[in-house]
């Protein structure tokens, strides 16, 4: 019964995921996020990022990204970006299109859209967190 659920919730998932992209199937670049530890039922404000993007590298910045889990000393994601047609337009407030679940592995996985339409899919290497937008959603930009 377990493995039913898990694969129901796996397919609910995906779908989500895909819904997200539809109209684009390779991504644009590829995001990688680190942050340190983090208290009982404290939300994180990942400090540092790298957005690869056309062969390069930029340093970002995020804020409003938090782990639902506890007793985590450094938590680890990363993903894939979509719908970037310039680097100016990475910047700004994403929003949840698909956010908190689980896959395989206990790895949490966050779907987000900003302003400029540019789609944001993470997933934590850190096995068993999962991530959560912020009320407010999560602000990304590249570092100056």
């Amino acid at each position: 019964m377990r493995r039913m659920i898990g694969l129901v919730t796996m397919a609910v998932i995906a779908s989500c995921l895909t819904l997200a992209r539809a109209d684009e199937k390779t991504p644009d670049g590829t995001i990688k996020l680190s942050a340190g530890s983090i208290a009982v039922g404290v939300g994180v404000s990942w400090g540092s990022g790298t957005l690869s993007y056309k062969g390069k590298d930029y340093p970002i910045d995020v804020k409003g990204l938090s782990v639902g889990d506890v007793g985590a000393t450094k938590i680890e994601a990363s993903g894939k970006v979509y719908n970037l047609k310039s680097i100016d337009d990475f910047n700004g407030n994403y929003t949840a299109v698909a956010a908190g679940a689980a896959v395989a592995g206990g790895a949490g996985v966050a779907a987000m859209k900003n302003q400029n339409g540019v789609t944001v899919e993470l997933v934590t290497t850190t096995q068993g967190l999962k991530l959560a937008l912020g009320g407010a959603g999560v602000d990304m930009k590249i570092k100056q």
